[in-house]
């Protein structure tokens, strides 16, 4: 018996397209992850404090992404797009005005409607790249696709370490290494504010117009109906409850949209914070956002390597292994104090590479197609996880030293305990698999 196809040619163009999406979510993400670093210094905030961008950011998904997986069952998946994309527009948009008042509340509102947008986007594109093929190659499709995610990454890191950080007068230090924008008067900070937030805000403007083009690229093109809209159409569908009843009842499902907030707060913590921990060796910020790029450049990496991977070794395993992985060089960014530790904590980023599209893979297999937009939209609500833990670890970080340890290292025993957490679903998945006599 032939293996089926990971993309048959009748859903190659619609997977291209729909992949690209991936790309654009990822831009949104990894530009923001430094602009925490940014809005620290030049508004002058606590790392508790400045981590609420994140909170902003990865808040929009939670209050989103049930209401973009009823958008999507009333209507479709194009529809569900293009309104993401629509959002994530207006949302980019308003740095403008935001700038323009030099208001953290209205960057972080900005951003707050920006993920709207995202969360259309992940609550749409994950599901149906899933649903563009066999169920039995629909993990390893949705890691191809995921792939594309990281190169928007690297594109907005690149962005901001070559184009945003490198300009902003607020980071200058002095020959010991320290920021000396706090000892400016008021007059000169407030020059420096106006120069440095019209910094920021300018790539968001850009990617609006990027987003607005592929708005009308969507508008104009046919997509194929999913097994899920097919049954719509024939009436056979499920109610609101009885699709929460099902998906309750699926304890993969239900462990794996828990294990999703903890990869999501993990991953975001490790990446929020590069920065904060290259600072306390007294690495400036735009140089500390090479250690980003090269984080990001190992998980896409890793990306196509776990994709590969997954032809010969069981997907819950690899998860598994992975976030021992991930564990072991946690550890070290813990215990190692100085750029031994920098690059552990930079390695993490390999071993995360599969986890979210894996998870929501194993999380989404069993589930029945008619339910799969609503189970789609909690996985892409457990996006949460990356909105509350960044201000726990940023209120350690604030402490600066701990029992005579830097706080910034202790501070990543969070992301530590979400790794272990990974590996026991990865291993409950598994053997949950197994007594159901099949294998991923």
């Amino acid at each position: 018996m032939s293996k089926p196809k990971l993309v048959s040619k009748k859903y190659l163009f619609t997977f291209i397209l729909v992949t690209t999406l991936f790309a654009l979510w990822g831009f949104a993400n990894d530009i923001t992850n430094p602009m925490v670093a940014a809005f620290q210094t030049l508004m002058e905030l606590s790392a508790t404090k400045a981590s609420m961008v994140q909170f902003a950011f990865y808040g929009g998904y939670a209050t989103m992404a049930v209401p973009a997986a009823l958008f999507i069952r009333k209507f479709n998946y194009k529809y569900g797009v293009m309104l993401g994309l629509a959002l994530y527009a207006i949302g980019a948009f308003l740095f403008i005005p935001a700038a323009a008042r030099e208001s953290f509340t209205f960057f972080c509102f900005s951003l707050y409607i920006l993920t709207f947008g995202l969360a259309f986007l992940e609550t749409t594109a994950n599901p149906f790249i899933l649903s563009l093929g066999d169920k039995a190659t629909s993990t390893q499709r949705l890691n191809l696709s995921q792939a594309f995610n990281p190169m928007g990454s690297l594109c907005g890191m690149a962005v901001a370490s070559f184009l945003v950080l490198p300009q902003l007068i607020s980071d200058k230090r002095d020959a010991a290494g320290e920021i000396i924008f706090s000892t400016l008067s008021e007059a000169e900070k407030a020059s420096i504010r106006v120069h440095d937030l019209a910094i920021i805000r300018n790539p968001y403007v850009v990617i609006g117009c990027v987003v607005l083009l592929m708005f009308i690229i969507f508008a104009l093109s046919k997509m194929p109906k999913t097994e899920g809209e097919e049954m719509k159409a024939k009436g056979q569908t499920h109610t609101a409850g009885e699709t929460l009843s099902n998906l309750w009842h699926n304890v993969v499902y239900r462990e794996g949209v828990l294990a999703q907030m903890f990869y999501v707060a993990a991953q975001i913590m490790t990446w929020t914070f590069i920065i904060h921990y290259a600072d306390n060796l007294g690495i400036n910020k735009a140089t500390a956002q090479n250690f980003n790029i090269l984080a990001m450049v190992l998980f896409l990496c890793s990306r196509f390597i776990a994709t590969f991977l997954m032809k010969f070794v069981n997907t819950r395993k690899l998860l598994a292994i992975f976030a021992v992985g991930a564990s072991i060089c946690t550890i070290g960014a813990i215990t190692i104090v100085g750029m031994v530790g920098l690059y552990c904590l930079v390695f993490i980023s390999f071993f995360m590479s599969l986890m979210f599209p894996t998870i929501y893979g194993i999380a989404l297999e069993d589930v029945d197609s008619r339910d799969t937009s609503l189970g789609a939209a909690f996985l892409v609500m457990a996006i949460v996880g990356g909105a509350i833990m960044p201000p726990l670890q940023g209120m350690i970080i604030d402490q600066k030293e701990i029992l005579g340890h830097p706080a910034v290292n202790v501070s990543f025993i969070l992301p530590l305990v979400c790794f272990i957490l990974i590996y026991i679903y990865g291993m409950r998945s598994y053997k949950f698999k197994m007594k159901k006599g099949g294998v991923a």
